[in-house]
């Protein structure tokens, strides 16, 4: 039975973490040399400082490097169109134009990428900087740049580090950026040159808040402090392939002869041994299967070490997805495919995206780029979009490419198969803006770095680590290091000049092979009408374990035995249902593939909401128009209200305020608009029925930070009554990323014991205001009553005047000195909120984290609807817009659009491009 707790009276906030401590202290550097400064409202934030930064736009501007005329043709938004006779001068002018528009936030991602925060924000980021040096991911990126990209992609690099430094010759920081005169204040910081490290390093980034299943790893260790096997199994089940289809059901993959195969009867291919093993709990084998307190606070620390690392693209790595579907010409209106794309990402400001295209005035050998689509400033090509002959996009695949192993240390060394190996060890310089800098040793095992060195607790808790009995004796305790595919030197840079050339399928799944880390669904299209899925990636195969728990690094049974071919990862090719639909969902049927791709897929929610939408338009031939695809991706339905309300609504409910909130359910269509009152009322009570049935069960590691519950101690070996003495503790999650999150796992999970009414999850204890309650429907009716007195308390008692938009709000804030700096300059850098349609799960995944609240913390970055009939009847959106510049008529001017649900005009050809155009720059040599 799950354990009981009891809520306690008068919560108190918890202790406040190390990254809203940095973020304080950075606020109070700023505001307090503000005010020394004398700086006022009128005063030093000037109309002219405020504009100093904003972008020549006409005219013509004098390049060194160019070997010819450059034209930047910028529409009524500011989206950039380039027009160039040579590779390099093309890249070179991308470089000058992204760093224009958004060079502050380019500069602040180099500094992350490169552990060198310290350097922009002072002492306040030194314990990042530690974390991220110890990571090394600009070591990786030098590697990868000077031994595995090829030399023309070296060449492009080379360019655009050219046009970015072109853009910062001669120019101080409030030339630059309104954030460098903010900066000014505290420090001397000033831009360097930038280099083609620092554009490479950017998608060792983008792999972090990719990287897979980490997370699960450890909550599943976490749980066991509190829950059992057979519970924490429970809150995990097994992806429902019968009910949600995998991404990949005609095609799968080659075998080692190339061949396609179809229908499941795939050879099993060569590409290493693989266990097949099953969703355990506490650690890997070759330690105890319920994790002790000592191991429990030494993963609680490591995912404090993790969730204080700086957020690239997601939330860290937290319940992050994203759409992407295709459907082929014989279900269009056009007869040739479309092509939808909405990743989902963590709101930032300026958006992660940067709309552009990149043209070559004549495509030939010496000018072979013909692409428009999304990039990242910083990185030069197009991520996704499409060019004159193909499309793309792309979607998380989920796959485990990260692992945690618990490693023995031995004085200077640590063990391996009975043996004592030394460190490689490496020295790291931080420097910081206002104080002394510092230098840490970075140790690393043949898994990888010691993650534990960098939080005295882990070091601490190693000590006490409980293991079996083949584990080596503690000694000085155990260490975690992670084994990771990004950081090993790989190709994924050479991938994107490959995908942006690419005419057909072949070549796209040439470029694939290169893009290995992060690991990504690929979906393809192209006008001759062919449609197409390609899973590419580093994909580890194991010896024992699963990847799914932390294993024992002392043995050696345990190592990657190395990677899937990338001829036998899964793919399709133009399968005979005509479209192919990728949400995060499983790539295949684990019995039809002889390989572990993860233990956690995402559960097939919203992919299957996709197909079914795509299946009720096209069934007696109807066809499929670019805005049925926008509609689509603005589908509100909530797939868990159409499972529960039904109960809900037999629920016998007494109180008449209870009641009149409960009738709001009656009728309802489950769709979660931003006006719907239904919606707002169902969410809460979805939101209290997590929290009564498995919330106020998970230990406090997963819990949110100032939920504190009086629970019965860690090691009862029974029930206790309510009265008894009980332990209070209190939750230590920031809310973004506390349990249960109300994703559709814990769809799954509800869905898996809905109609055992009698299941030991629907206990709940005694309160001071309540009975305890023993079944479904008693826990339902107290959710239902709980739902009903937190939106009184949030929205008022009448329910007429409640929505699901005034809970659901959108804040776009500035990612370092929007964060909670002083309030003049909040003001200038941020905005929102918005008040917001959508959900958890839903097509349209305006995420929220049921445990933590309703406000969004990620979105669809970015949409677009690629029509491969006529490219300029393509549309596209930006969750911002083109500019970094606080006050620009491009900061946020797509953003009311976007929340509207409106896409804008993609044009394309030269021809659609000049009709577009409001302003053109010549970048001359």
């Amino acid at each position: 039975m799950p354990p009981n707790t009891t809520a306690s009276s008068g919560q108190k906030p918890g202790k406040s973490g190390r990254k809203k401590g940095r973020r304080a202290r950075l606020v109070l550097i700023i505001l307090v040399l503000a005010i020394i400064g004398g700086v006022a409202y009128g005063a030093f934030w000037s109309i002219s400082t405020v504009r100093a930064s904003f972008p020549q736009s006409k005219g013509s501007i004098t390049l060194d490097g160019l070997s010819g005329p450059v034209d930047v043709k910028r529409d009524g938004y500011g989206i950039p169109q380039v027009y160039a006779s040579t590779d390099e001068d093309l890249f070179m002018a991308q470089g000058y134009v992204q760093a224009q528009d958004r060079f502050y936030e380019m500069d602040v991602r180099r500094h992350m990428t490169g552990g060198r925060l310290s350097e922009m924000f002072g002492e306040s980021q030194v314990d990042s900087d530690e974390f991220l040096r110890t990571l090394g991911w600009e070591r990786v990126a030098e590697k990868e740049y000077k031994t595995k990209l090829s030399a023309a992609t070296k060449k492009y690099l080379q360019a655009y580090a050219k046009g970015v430094n072109a853009y910062l010759k001669g120019k101080d920081g409030a030339d630059i950026s309104l954030e460098y005169a903010a900066l000014g204040f505290s420090n001397d910081y000033a831009p360097k040159k930038w280099t083609p490290v620092d554009s490479v390093a950017w998608l060792k980034a983008m792999a972090w808040d990719l990287r897979g299943n980490m997370q699960d790893e450890i909550d599943r260790s976490l749980m066991t402090s509190r829950l059992g096997p057979k519970q924490i199994a429970e809150l995990y089940p097994e992806y429902p392939y019968d009910r949600n289809k995998p991404i990949v059901q005609e095609g799968q993959y080659d075998s080692v002869a190339g061949e396609y195969e179809q229908d499941g009867d795939s050879d099993s291919g060569t590409g290493g041994t693989q266990s097949s093993a099953g969703t355990g709990t506490g650690v890997a084998n070759g330690t105890s299967a319920s994790a002790p307190s000592g191991l429990q606070s030494q993963l609680s620390g490591l995912y404090n070490l993790l969730d204080d690392v700086p957020e690239a693209v997601g939330v860290n790595g937290n319940g992050i997805g994203s759409n992407s579907w295709v459907v082929g010409g014989d279900h269009t209106i056009s007869g040739k495919p479309l092509l939808a794309n909405d990743p989902h990402l963590s709101p930032s400001l300026p958006s992660v995206w940067y709309q552009m295209g990149l043209h070559c005035k004549s495509v030939s050998e010496k000018c072979q780029y013909d692409v428009s689509g999304y990039t990242f400033a910083g990185m030069p090509g197009v991520v996704i979009g499409h060019n004159q002959e193909i499309s793309w996009g792309m979607t998380n695949s989920g796959a485990d490419v990260t692992d945690l192993y618990l490693e023995k240390l031995s004085g200077e060394g640590y063990e391996y198969d009975d043996k004592v190996l030394p460190f490689t060890t490496r020295r790291e310089k931080i420097d910081v803006a206002g104080g002394a800098s510092k230098t840490i040793v970075v140790r690393e095992t043949n898994n990888g770095p010691l993650l534990s060195d960098r939080d005295d607790e882990l070091v601490k808790v190693g000590k006490k680590a409980g293991v079996d009995n083949a584990a080596p004796d503690r000694g000085d305790g155990y260490g975690i290091a992670l084994r990771w595919t990004a950081l090993d030197p790989g190709t994924s840079m050479d991938a994107v000049f490959a995908m942006n050339r690419a005419t057909d399928w072949t070549a796209f799944r040439k470029a694939a092979t290169l893009f290995d880390v992060p690991s990504q669904n690929l979906v393809y299209a192209d006008r001759e009408n062919n449609i197409g899925y390609q899973m590419p990636g580093r994909i580890p195969t194991r010896g024992e374990g699963d990847g799914s728990l932390p294993s024992p690094g002392w043995d050696s049974k345990y190592r990657w035995t190395g990677y899937i071919d990338q001829a036998e990862l899964p793919y399709e090719y133009n399968p005979e249902r005509g479209y192919i639909v990728t949400a995060n969902q499983a790539v295949v049927d684990k019995d039809d593939y002889p390989y572990t791709l993860t233990t956690d897929w995402g559960y097939g929610t919203r992919s299957q909401r996709i197909a079914d939408l795509i299946a009720s338009k096209t069934k007696n031939g109807g066809k499929v128009s670019t805005d049925d695809m926008r509609q689509m991706q603005l589908d509100n339905s909530s797939e868990i209200a159409k499972l529960l309300v039904p109960k809900l609504l037999k629920i016998d409910v007494a109180d008449k305020d209870v009641r009149e909130a409960q009738k709001l359910l009656e009728g309802w269509n489950y769709t979660q608009d931003a006006d719907s009152a239904a919606a707002a009322y169902f969410n809460a009570t979805w939101r209290n029925i997590l929290k009564l049935a498995f919330g106020n069960k998970l230990p406090k590691e997963l819990r949110v930070k100032g939920q504190c519950l009086s629970v019965e101690p860690a090691d009862s070996t029974g029930p206790v009554d309510v009265d008894d003495d009980k332990v209070r503790e209190c939750g230590q999650r920031d809310a973004d990323s506390a349990q249960p999150d109300g994703g559709d796992r814990w769809f799954e999970v509800v869905r898996k014991i809905l109609d055992d009414e009698d299941n030991d999850w629907w206990s709940a204890p005694r309160t001071r205001t309540d009975d305890a309650v023993d079944s479904r429907d008693e826990l339902f009716q107290r959710a239902l009553s709980d739902a009903r007195w937190e939106l009184t308390a949030k929205l008022g008692k009448d329910i007429d005047t409640w929505n699901w938009g005034r809970l659901h709000r959108l804040y776009l804030k500035n990612q370092t000195l929007g964060i909670e700096g002083p309030g003049f300059l909040q003001y200038m850098l941020n905005r929102g909120p918005y008040n917001m349609g959508g959900g958890e799960a839903a097509v349209n995944a305006t995420g929220w984290n049921a445990a933590g609240g309703y406000s969004v913390v990620w979105v669809p970055s970015m949409r677009m609807v690629v029509n491969l009939d006529d490219f300029d009847k393509s549309k596209w959106i930006n969750l911002t817009g083109a500019s970094g510049h606080a006050y620009s008529a491009h900061y946020i001017d797509q953003t009311s659009k976007w929340v509207k649900g409106e896409l804008l005009p993609w044009a394309s050809s030269d021809r659609a491009v000049d009709k577009a155009t409001s302003d053109t720059l010549v970048l001359k040599p």
